[in-house]
C-alpha cells in the first residue's frame, strides 16, 4: 500500500458543488477509473480518502488536494492522473500526484485572489474606498461559528491584503489564516465592503495556494 496526494483544480461551475458532493464525485471517478483504492477493514469498510482543507461553497481552487491510499504500488503517476481525468468533469482537472510531505494539520494560511465587479462605481473609485476601509482601526463583521454568530474584528488578519483596479474590476489579493486553529473566510472581506462602504458588487473568489505556519507551500 502507498499513500498518494492527488492535486486538482475546482473551477468553473464546480465551485458551486458542496464538499460532500465533491467527495462523492471523486469516489465515483476513482471507481470508474478502476483505481485500486484501499478500504478500511472491519464490519463497515470505507474508502481511505481525505481532503486537506475543503473549500467553502462558491470559492474556486487552483491547487486543491486529497489523500488516498492505493493497494497497487505499480500504478504510475502518469497513469493515475490520466485515468482520473478521463473519469472526472472538465471543471475538476487533476494535474499532479505526489507523495504526501506535510500533514493537513500543518496548514495555517491560504492565499486568495478576489475579483469584485462594483455596480454604479468605477473600479478606481471602489479601490480608493476599499483602501480607506483597510486603513481603519477596526473592521468588525458577523462570523458564523459552531456556537452561533459572533462579531469578529478581521483587521488584524488583513496585513497581507491589497486592492488594485484591473480590467475594469477590483482585484484584491490576500493571505488569511486557514486551518483548524483559526480560519478567516475571504467572504468576510466582501461582507465588510458591503457593510462599511455600502457597495453592491459581484465577487469571484479563487484560492490560489495553502501554506504552513512558516509560509512554506503545502506539499
Amino acid at each position: 500500500m502507498k499513500n498518494v496526494r492527488i492535486w486538482f483544480k475546482k473551477i468553473g461551475t464546480a465551485r458551486f458543488i458542496s464538499h460532500l458532493d465533491l467527495n462523492r464525485c471523486m469516489l465515483r471517478a476513482i471507481h470508474k477509473a478502476k483505481i485500486p483504492l484501499w478500504y478500511t477493514q472491519g464490519y463497515n469498510p470505507h474508502a481511505f480518502i481525505t481532503f486537506a482543507l475543503p473549500l467553502s461553497l462558491g470559492i474556486a481552487g487552483e491547487r486543491e488536494c486529497m489523500d488516498i491510499r492505493l493497494e497497487d504500488n505499480e500504478l504510475t503517476r502518469e497513469e493515475l492522473i490520466n485515468r482520473l481525468n478521463a473519469a472526472l468533469p472538465d471543471d475538476i482537472p487533476v494535474f499532479d500526484a505526489t507523495e504526501p510531505v506535510m500533514k493537513p494539520g500543518e496548514i495555517a494560511y491560504a492565499s486568495f485572489i478576489m475579483e469584485l465587479e462594483p455596480e454604479n462605481l468605477s473600479a478606481e473609485d471602489a479601490v480608493s474606498q476599499i483602501k480607506g476601509m483597510l486603513g481603519q482601526e477596526n473592521i468588525i463583521v458577523p462570523k458564523h461559528t459552531k456556537n452561533g454568530i459572533i462579531d469578529l474584528d478581521i483587521k488584524p488578519y488583513l496585513g497581507k491584503t491589497e486592492a488594485a483596479p484591473k480590467n475594469g474590476l477590483v482585484e484584491m489579493q490576500t493571505v488569511l489564516p486557514a486551518g483548524s486553529t483559526m480560519n478567516v473566510n475571504p467572504s468576510l472581506i466582501c461582507d465588510a465592503v458591503k457593510k462599511y462602504l455600502n457597495l453592491d458588487f459581484y465577487a469571484d473568489i479563487t484560492r490560489i495556494n495553502i501554506y504552513n505556519a512558516d509560509f512554506r507551500i503545502f506539499e
